[in-house]
């Protein structure tokens, strides 16, 4: 087949909720992982001819069709400009999540030794590329998944880092996440922990809604801050006096973190927004 025709195979697999832009995108994505040509060289040669795998192309197109996403069907992502495995049983890393990685990376700038916690690492993450962002770093990673574990694992060999990957429930009693741990002080902890209110759920578009781990995306509506104060209870205890806790939030409960963290005693409470202008991060200091 000429390169054109598997791009415009590969388009008409994808599902109307995209938009033209995104369905190009995914063709070229795809095409570069089962065909082996990269974008440049379908826009300056589409004619030429392509051998590849026709039954493995027709199942990627096929898991398109029904919504699979992108990352779940070539297997890839990019995070931080770094490549991370991911699949089904684990959350796709964010862009969003990588100003987060941005902020505590120069709040440690110069600094080296920094010993930090990520508790629901999911696929690692906001673990590797701080790990290797920060200097002679010491950096565990906690979740709940043995999947998400296993694919964490992958992605730090991939990436050249050392992770100590634990099992560990962030809601468990106090005493039961502290043994799972590899150390009992830390000097910074961070979490991108579940934050969508269920209600949410119908107004997520089918290839998270139907195949992202719902574990990782949503809380109850009744207590939309569980996991904010489950591991703000925690890392008060773990954290060593001014080591700082960061959070990804929802941008509708900005304001009810921040309070709930101040109410927990810490301080230099502070909240920044994202590359769209919403409030999505928050930090803070132990006394």
């Amino acid at each position: 087949m000429q390169r054109r025709e598997i791009l415009e195979k590969i388009r008409r697999a994808v599902p109307d909720a995209y938009t033209a832009g995104e369905a190009r995108a995914i063709a070229f994505e795809v095409a570069e992982c089962f065909c082996g040509f990269r974008r440049a060289e379908a826009v300056t040669d589409p004619g030429a001819e392509v051998v590849c795998d026709g039954e493995r192309l027709e199942e990627a197109c096929r898991r398109i069709a029904a919504h699979v996403p992108l990352q779940y069907v070539t297997g890839r992502t990019e995070f931080y400009g770094m490549p991370f495995r991911v699949g089904e049983g684990v959350l796709i890393p964010r862009p969003e999540t990588e100003e987060l990685v941005q902020w505590i990376a120069a709040e440690y700038a110069g600094r080296e030794g920094v010993r930090l916690l990520d508790v629901g690492t999911g696929s690692g993450a906001i673990a590797v590329a701080l790990a290797r962002l920060l200097v002679a770093s010491t950096v565990d990673a906690a979740d709940i998944s043995p999947q998400a574990l296993d694919f964490a694992a992958a992605n730090a060999a991939a990436n050249g880092v050392t992770l100590r990957l634990v099992r560990a429930d962030a809601t468990a009693p106090y005493g039961t996440f502290a043994a799972a741990l590899p150390r009992d002080r830390y000097d910074t902890i961070v979490s991108n922990p579940p934050y969508i209110p269920r209600s949410e759920y119908a107004l997520m578009r089918d290839n998270v809604r139907l195949y992202e781990p719902a574990e990782a995306l949503f809380v109850e509506d009744a207590d939309p801050l569980l996991f904010y104060r489950e591991i703000g209870r925690k890392a008060a205890r773990l954290l060593v006096p001014g080591g700082r806790l960061f959070f990804e939030i929802h941008e509708d409960f900005a304001e009810g973190v921040c309070r709930l963290l101040a109410e927990g005693g810490f301080v230099d409470v502070e909240c920044r927004h994202d590359m769209n202008g919403r409030p999505r991060m928050v930090q803070c200091v132990k006394r």
